[in-house]
This record gives structure tokens, C-alpha cells and sequence, in this order.
């Protein structure tokens, strides 16, 4: 290579792509913005990720380009930034760029003052667009000083208002069900009849919308609501958004059909899934969900678990300079692959001797249900099931020869905290031990390299990062401990989510408002720290920690956490009413504190059956905990086995019914409070 620059010290292999650019880039750092006061130079802060398509046009385009290099070095201090190794940076410049009346995405371009205030940015620009900016905000910054620094001081303004303090209303006074079916009613008009999840286009997934419609349901006995939330998942799980052979999901789809997708694959959306749809198969023991959790499993295993034992963030779109080519198949490609078959296949999977895609390319998606397949094609299941199997091994052996996506090998404390919980929830429907083997082994990985104390660091790559981890780190680490303790009672992993509890409180929680910060009080000081509240493609990290005192103020018996976890969320109830899809996760919560929690606990040599049992059931509004005879935890410690068998208590707010002894028996004390859950589930 011809250049090299100071990114290849680092950690992130977005950065390390770019580390023989020709453009002098820092990063994020002491060095960097020192020079800029020091030169009185603006500084260029482009932000992006390892998958990002567009990162990627913009680096062949302008970045590697010798010349606009030269512009960039004479001119500006330059400084890439890892989106995924500091969302704290990126998320105080996509709200100044969004407050300048541009729409947000990456790569982020954003142009500060030597003192970190933004006066300028975009998103992606063309190499002549780039160069007239560079050019024009040179100058402007050399003639227009005074007016480039009002603007900056406006923008720094806007970011020291807090969202907490915009959005922060009196609570909603109302009965539990009205409030719920108010925030059906503003969701339900936005569904796609068709073709499931909301009408638009490109249509993300947001999980978190459709597992609140799942404990709707169960509150209310709602069917529409569980109708369209299951021809949601069906939908995706027939569309090219679901890697047909491979297993996982892709980031989102371009089109309203969920055929077509941006390739790429987050680790994020993928542990998100494995929660919904295993609380889905849960709920109406579907083998077709069953069968979306074993391959994306499989997966998650065979291309993004390091041999340590931690998960990868994600695969690019792009294999040879080309979005999608890993992924897509000619019609001839069939053929040759599958013989006499591939006619069939073909059918099932709407491939076309021209192509359904792009350049005679063909997307794997299915537009018919399985049964209505078989019928038409006269075929028996299980000659089907024999049939495509056999087809999916054959496909994945020829794409495992093809050149790969680029991986992006950085393991993220919070996506892989995320993965944990979503394992848990797999391995409570399916009851696979393999999958809480995967979990375990995660956690010991978080446990060895990415905790020292009470800190949690961000990322690790090779090494660790030096860079300290953010609310969504802590907020979902505590998830997979108390989780991973509901799926076995080691008490050790609930003390772990405890003593991480109290540490966040100290680390992160603003007692003037009853919120946590997104930094640490003692992290990097930049110029405006922000609370996150709104649920993104990843649930806002507040409605996690609110959560996390709930569920763990229930466990511990911990009034003051519990105390908390309702302010916290009162706070929001109006723009949870008014905003549901940009607040699900808050609107569960909500959901969880105002019914009340189920407090399950299970005594006696036997009760690890009774657990599997039982936990294979949906049951929502429920914590589970269990000894094998006695236990130092508060809603343990006064109960016992009875009559030498293992022995199941129901209780709510530490009233507890009669103990029983079998798991039909639990379930009905449970259905007593749980319309839906005495209801026949509809099938799809």
C-alpha cells in the first residue's frame, strides 16, 4: 500500500479499512482535536460502520482519491469515527445534522469548530458535490468566522436541550386496558393487510413493535392484533429479507414485500428475532418459527461466533464490489446445483429462467405457504421436508465457495449481552441445551475480556478497546445475567445483574430528572451528553434500565428499584400513548409494571423439568425463580417443598395462592389472570 495512516493502530475494522487512505485520518481523540485548536482548523468528522454500503462508495469515490485528499489534509483536521465503537459521538452529530433540516444516515460528514461545535454536514456526496463543500466551507470559514460560529453555538444550544426535558410530560391517568387499546388504535391503522408489519416502504422489522403486540394480546384476548402480528412474522420469514438457505435476517427491505433487502446483516436484528420469534413459537408452537430459530442459529454459529466464544457485529452487503452477489442466484446457477430438482425449487423459491431481481439475478423468497405448495404440487410433506433440505445443504455448500462479505470481526458488549437474551428466550421455547450452552459460553467470553470490576468496556477486537462501555452496554448485560438466572437459577448470574444494577445507578442515573445518561459520569466529556428515550432498531437503552428495575426489583424484593423503574416510566406515559411505535419497548414496560409481574418459584429435586415445562409456555408477565431445597433470596426463603414433591408457587406482589405440584395445575392459578391464555391460539 502507498499510504498509511494512524488507523492502523485501532481496533475497529471500519477504521482499519481506511487506515491507507491517502487522507491523513485521526481518530477520535486528544491528539486530533488538540491540533485543530492549535491550527485553528475546522475539523471533518465522518462517521460510518464496517457494513455501511454507502461508507463504502464514499471511501472508493473521494477518500481514496489522491487529490481530494490533498484538500482534505490541507484544510481540515480529519477525524473517522466508528458509529458502533462510539455511538456517543455519533448520536450528538446526527441530531445537529437532523436539526440543520437533513435527513440523518451514513456516513455521517459533519464539520465542527476547533472547539467540537458543528456548523455544517451530510450525509453521502458525490466526489464533485464533496469538493465544492470542502472548498466552500474553507472559505466560508476563513471570511464568514463570526456567522460560521453563531451557527455552531445555535446548534450547540439545540444539543444541551435535552430530550427528557422536551418530552417529559405529566403521567397518563388511566385504566390499564384503556390505556393499551388506545395504543392499538394509533398503531392498527398503519398495518399492512398484505403483507404484514406497517405500510411503507423500506420496511424495517422493529421487533420490539411486534412483541408488545404479543402481551396486547395476552391483556386483552385482542385477534387482531395476534393476526397481524404472526402474518408479520410469517411474511418476513418467507421474504428475501430471511436468507432462505442460510439462515439470519438482513437489515431491512427496500420494498413494502420484504423481498428485496439491504444484504447486510446486524448481529443486533438477528438476537432480536431469535426473542420474537421464539416468544412467538411460544405462543402458537408454529414449526415454521421453530425452524427460523435453528437457522438462524446456525447461522450465528457457523459464521459469526469467534473462537473464543464471542459474536461478530456484522456481514457487509457487498462481495466483489457488488451488493447482494453472495447472496443471489441465476436461474442457470439452479440448475447446475440441484439437477432434476431445481424445476421445484425454483417454483418454491420464485426464481425465474430471466431473473426476479436485478441483472437475470434471483432473490430466494417464497410467495406461497408451504401448504398451499404442497397441494398444488401434489407433494407430501415429508418428501418436501426431504427434498428441501437437501437443497439448502447443496446451495450452502456452492455459496461457501463464493467470495465471502466482509466480515466486521469487532465483538460489542451490548450486542452480544442482546444475543444472550435472545438464546435464553430460544432455549426457553425450544428447549435445546445447545442454545444455552451458546449463551453461557458468550457471557464467559463479556466475563474475561470485556469486564474488569465494575467497568464494562465497549468492544474488543484482537484486544480490548480502550474505549469505557455506554448505558446500552450495562442496560443489556444486566438483561442476559438475570435472564441466563431465570433458565437455570445459578444465583450467580442474578448477584451479577444486581451488583451491575447499583453500578449503573452510581455510573449513569441524573437524580434532577429520574433518567439515566447514555455516558458515564465519568467518560469522556464532549460537547452535550445525551439520554436516549426513543427506541431506534435497537430499544432505547432507558426503557431497558426501567425494565432491569422492575424485573430485578421483583426478584430482590427491592421496593426502592421497583419505585424507581415507576417513575422512570411515568414520566413518559403521554408520549407513550402518543408515540407506540417509536416507543414499544417503554409501552411493554408499561404493560409489565401496570399488570403486575407473576413471581413463580419452583422447590425440590425435580424442578428442572417442571421449569422446562412450564417456561415453554408464552407467560409474559411472569419472573421465574427456583432452588432445589432453600435459598437465601427474599421470595424464596420462607417457602418449601411439600409433601417430598417438587412444589410450584404463584404469586403476585408476595402473595402467594396454594402451592401446587404439576404444571397444569400452575397454569390454571396463571390463566386466572390471562384471558388469552385459556383461549385456543389460532394457527397460521
Amino acid at each position: 500500500m502507498k499510504h498509511t495512516n494512524r488507523l492502523i493502530h485501532s481496533t475497529s475494522p471500519y477504521l482499519l479499512q481506511h487506515a491507507h487512505n491517502p487522507v491523513d485520518w485521526y481518530e477520535w481523540g486528544t491528539e486530533a482535536l488538540s491540533k485543530a485548536v492549535q491550527e485553528d482548523k475546522p475539523i471533518l468528522v465522518s462517521i460510518g460502520y464496517s457494513s455501511c454500503h454507502w461508507c463504502h462508495v464514499m471511501e472508493r469515490e473521494s477518500f481514496e482519491n489522491e487529490d481530494i485528499a490533498r484538500v482534505m489534509n490541507e484544510r481540515f483536521v480529519c477525524i473517522k469515527v466508528d458509529r458502533e465503537e462510539r455511538p456517543d459521538i455519533d448520536q450528538i452529530y446526527m441530531d445537529a445534522v437532523q436539526a440543520l433540516g437533513v435527513n440523518g444516515g451514513w456516513p455521517l460528514n459533519v464539520f465542527l469548530t476547533p472547539q467540537q461545535k458543528p456548523f455544517f454536514g451530510g450525509t453521502y456526496f458525490a466526489p464533485p458535490s464533496w469538493t465544492q463543500i470542502l472548498t466552500n466551507l474553507h472559505a466560508a470559514f476563513q471570511a464568514n468566522r463570526t456567522q460560521v460560529e453563531a451557527t455552531a453555538e445555535e446548534l450547540r444550544l439545540h444539543l444541551l436541550r435535552s430530550d427528557v426535558e422536551r418530552f417529559r410530560q405529566a403521567p397518563v391517568e388511566a385504566e390499564l386496558v384503556a390505556v393499551a387499546q388506545g395504543l392499538y388504535q394509533k398503531l392498527s391503522p398503519k398495518f399492512d393487510a398484505v403483507w404484514g408489519g406497517m405500510s411503507r416502504a423500506p420496511k424495517f422489522i422493529m421487533p420490539a413493535v411486534w412483541q408488545w403486540l404479543l402481551r396486547y394480546h395476552v391483556l386483552t384476548a385482542q385477534p387482531e392484533a395476534l393476526h397481524h402480528t404472526l402474518l408479520t412474522l410469517k411474511k418476513i420469514a418467507m421474504g428475501g429479507i430471511y436468507d432462505q438457505i442460510g439462515g439470519g435476517f438482513a437489515r431491512y427491505s427496500v420494498d413494502g414485500e420484504w423481498f428485496a433487502p439491504h444484504f447486510e446483516k446486524m448481529l443486533y436484528d438477528n438476537a432480536q428475532l431469535l426473542s420474537l420469534y421464539a416468544e412467538a413459537y411460544a405462543l402458537t408452537r408454529d414449526p415454521e418459527f421453530r425452524t427460523v430459530i435453528t437457522e438462524t442459529v446456525g447461522w450465528l454459529t457457523r459464521e459469526m461466533t469467534s473462537p473464543a466464544g464471542g459474536f461478530y457485529s456484522a456481514l457487509d452487503a457487498d462481495s466483489e464490489g457488488e451488493e447482494g452477489k453472495y447472496y443471489v442466484w441465476t436461474y442457470r446457477d439452479l440448475e447446475e446445483a440441484l439437477g432434476e430438482h431445481a424445476p421445484l425449487v425454483a417454483e418454491y423459491y420464485a426464481a425465474q429462467p430471466t431473473g426476479n431481481w436485478e441483472h437475470g439475478q434471483n432473490i430466494l423468497t417464497r410467495l406461497l405457504p408451504d401448504e398451499d405448495f404442497l397441494k398444488q404440487q401434489e407433494l407430501t410433506a415429508a418428501a418436501w421436508q426431504t427434498i428441501l433440505q437437501q437443497t439448502k445443504d447443496t446451495l450452502l455448500q456452492k455459496r461457501e465457495g463464493r467470495p465471502r462479505p466482509g466480515l466486521d470481526d469487532k465483538i460489542i458488549t451490548a450486542w452480544n449481552a442482546m444475543t444472550i437474551v435472545g438464546l435464553t428466550d430460544a432455549y426457553r421455547a425450544l428447549g435445546t441445551p445447545e442454545l444455552l450452552t451458546l449463551a453461557e459460553q458468550n457471557m464467559r467470553f463479556l466475563e474475561n475480556e470485556l469486564l474488569e470490576g465494575q467497568h464494562v468496556y465497549r468492544s474488543y477486537k484482537d484486544r480490548r478497546s480502550h474505549t469505557r462501555g455506554f448505558l446500552d452496554d450495562y442496560a443489556y448485560l444486566i438483561q442476559a445475567y438475570r435472564k441466563l438466572y431465570e433458565v437455570t437459577f445459578n444465583e450467580y448470574w442474578l448477584h451479577r445483574a444486581a451488583f451491575f444494577l447499583e453500578t449503573t445507578l452510581t455510573l449513569f442515573f441524573d437524580p434532577t430528572d429520574h433518567c439515566f445518561y447514555y455516558t458515564a459520569h465519568d467518560g469522556e466529556a464532549l460537547i452535550a451528553r445525551k439520554k436516549e428515550i426513543f427506541d431506534n432498531v435497537i430499544p432505547s437503552s432507558n426503557a431497558l434500565m426501567a425494565q432491569n428495575l422492575w424485573h430485578l426489583g421483583v426478584l430482590l424484593n427491592r421496593d426502592d428499584w421497583k419505585e424507581k423503574a415507576r417513575t422512570l416510566v411515568s414520566g413518559f406515559s403521554r408520549l407513550i400513548a402518543d408515540e407506540p411505535n417509536y416507543m414499544a419497548y417503554w409501552a411493554t414496560v408499561y404493560l409489565e409494571m401496570e399488570k403486575g409481574m407473576a413471581e413463580i418459584v419452583l422447590l425440590g429435586a425435580d424442578l428442572e423439568d417442571v421449569r422446562k415445562e412450564l417456561q415453554r409456555e408464552y407467560l409474559p408477565f411472569a419472573v421465574f425463580m427456583g432452588a432445589i431445597s432453600d435459598s437465601d433470596l427474599p421470595l424464596i426463603a420462607d417457602k418449601a417443598v411439600t409433601d417430598g414433591k417438587t412444589t410450584v408457587y404463584v404469586c403476585y406482589n408476595k402473595a402467594c395462592r396454594l402451592p401446587v405440584y404439576t404444571v397444569p395445575e400452575a397454569l390454571e392459578q396463571l390463566r386466572h389472570d390471562t384471558p388469552s391464555l385459556s383461549s385456543t391460539q389460532p394457527k397460521y
